[in-house]
């Protein structure tokens, strides 16, 4: 089996499901409750958060846990336009944002709130020069992308930093879903950002947890009232089990963090020179300082990406068309249609995504699989 589908989820480490089974059976008692078995079960929930936010640098009251990214995305999103919308009704984001951003703007469209949609270039960055453009006296929130999920173009979220120095009333929010562990931290988490989402099946910790970070004083509402947990802002008990493996692994994920983006660089390498130069290949995740190394979208012409994907998981290969998340929809990519790639090449496009645990014979493996699909489909659509 080989999974290059490391972008829609990961395996969950041995070590983070030996921390969610031992508190799970051990430490079950509810948090917010005042008996000895809550105590205990807060006192773990407390040094999770501690040991999250000393991984990323930040305080342990900034750090709110919720189900998702996704979650974190809408909470970010439609709780600042909520907490805000006294002091004005616009909303700048990108055209190459995850569906949890796109649409929770979207819905905001819907309530009267008015919304900027900011082009990309052919590699699918935002131009700062754009943002400048857009702001105005009404914008309360800029939701900008670190890494897309689709083809790993790092957006310039330093130099989109600068330009909201002169905006400090602005929130700006970063979705890093993507970003973490890829040895691009500090290009997309500036001490400008004032909410940034993360989801912890994506750095190998159960499914079920997401993270939002919230710099201290910034204006937020909560979308679930209930029993005021996660300082009234987010009820809803916790889900302790899955907090404690995901302080684990994040630990774990991020322990070697440049030596594991090298690995996956060279991985991404090995089938991109390959694939470099081929007729009727298409590839939008090139090797440059624009692109996370664990990120490989490219399409292969006359061929639909769902084809690609099932001929390969017959192979015991394991990829994605575009985002995971939107691919069993049938949603083309938005992404590479900002870019203003060829339709038939968007529906046709494949995203490998790596992890430090996929090998050179791996992607070796992979090469001798896709030759020969790729030298049957030459030579049907006569590729040159």
């Amino acid at each position: 089996l080989i999974y290059f589908d490391n972008s829609a989820t990961t395996a969950v480490y041995p070590a983070a499901l030996e921390t969610y089974d031992k508190v799970t059976k051990d430490i079950w008692g509810n948090p917010s409750s005042l008996h000895k078995m809550g105590d205990r079960s807060h006192q773990l929930l407390e040094a999770s958060r501690k040991q999250i936010a000393n991984l990323l640098n930040v305080k342990p009251y900034e750090i709110f846990f919720t189900s998702s990214g996704s979650e974190s995305d809408n909470w970010a999103i439609k709780g600042t336009a909520l907490a805000k919308k006294e002091f004005g009704n616009h909303i700048i984001t990108s055209s190459v944002e995850h569906a949890a951003v796109s649409n929770s703007v979207r819905a905001l469209e819907n309530l009267g709130f008015r919304i900027t949609v900011l082009p990309v270039d052919k590699s699918g960055q935002v131009n700062p020069e754009d943002l400048k453009e857009a702001l105005d006296k009404e914008t309360i929130l800029v939701s900008i992308m670190g890494v897309n999920n689709e083809i790993g173009t790092i957006q310039p979220i330093k130099a989109i930093s600068k330009v909201l120095e002169d905006y400090p009333n602005v929130t700006f929010h970063v979705d890093n879903v993507q970003a973490l562990g890829k040895d691009v931290w500090d290009e997309v988490f500036t001490d400008r950002v004032d909410l940034m989402s993360l989801s912890a099946h994506k750095f190998h910790a159960p499914r079920g947890v997401g993270i939002l970070y919230k710099k201290e004083g910034k204006m937020i509402k909560p979308l679930i009232d209930g029993g005021g947990q996660e300082k009234a802002l987010r009820s809803s008990t916790e889900n302790l089990p899955a907090i404690a493996a995901t302080a684990k692994a994040m630990r774990l994920y991020l322990a070697d963090e440049k030596k594991n983006a090298e690995q996956e660089l060279a991985v991404k390498n090995k089938i991109v020179s390959y694939l470099n130069g081929k007729p009727g290949i298409h590839i939008f995740s090139p090797i440059n300082d624009n692109f996370v190394p664990s990120i490989l979208c490219f399409s292969l012409e006359g061929i639909r990406g769902e084809t690609l994907v099932h001929t390969l998981e017959s192979e015991d290969i394991y990829v994605s068309t575009t985002s995971a998340c939107s691919s069993r929809s049938g949603v083309e990519s938005g992404t590479l249609n900002s870019m203003k790639v060829d339709d038939d090449l968007a529906t046709g496009a494949i995203r490998l995504s790596f992890d430090p645990s996929n090998t050179i014979e791996e992607a070796e493996q992979f090469i001798s699989v896709f030759d020969k699909i790729y030298k049957h489909f030459a030579e049907i659509n006569h590729l040159k």
